[in-house]
């Protein structure tokens, strides 16, 4: 048997590419994290680390992620206080649960 030396391999940045994708679906405009998760073929839970990775990527450049809050689809209250990215589970005003998820795009720091 021959002494063989295997070559280094990289390991892939799909993490990376994955980012990528929701970024160019974000700079389409306001998105679902249901959109994104289509665009970036990967579950919906999934979608909510990546979001706070592009947080901070895209504020190095001049950029700001966009957050338009979740809001009740019952009495319309907004969650515009709500700092996590996911849905709220019920409206602390009425209870109900149906809850339109918050919104998410790309916008230019000004």
């Amino acid at each position: 048997m021959k002494n063989r030396q295997r070559e280094a391999v990289t390991p892939s940045a799909s993490h990376d590419t994955i980012r990528r994708e929701i970024i160019l679906e974000l700079e389409k405009g306001l998105r679902t994290s249901k959109d994104l998760s289509a665009a970036a073929r990967i579950p919906e839970r999934e979608v909510y680390g990546h979001l706070e990775h592009i947080r901070k990527t895209i504020a190095n450049v001049g950029r700001h992620l966009m957050i338009k809050p979740a809001e009740c689809k019952n009495c319309g209250f907004k969650f515009s206080k709500r700092a996590r990215f996911t849905k709220p589970g019920k409206c602390p005003v009425c209870k109900e649960q149906f809850i339109r998820g918050p919104l998410f795009s790309i916008d230019y720091v000004r």
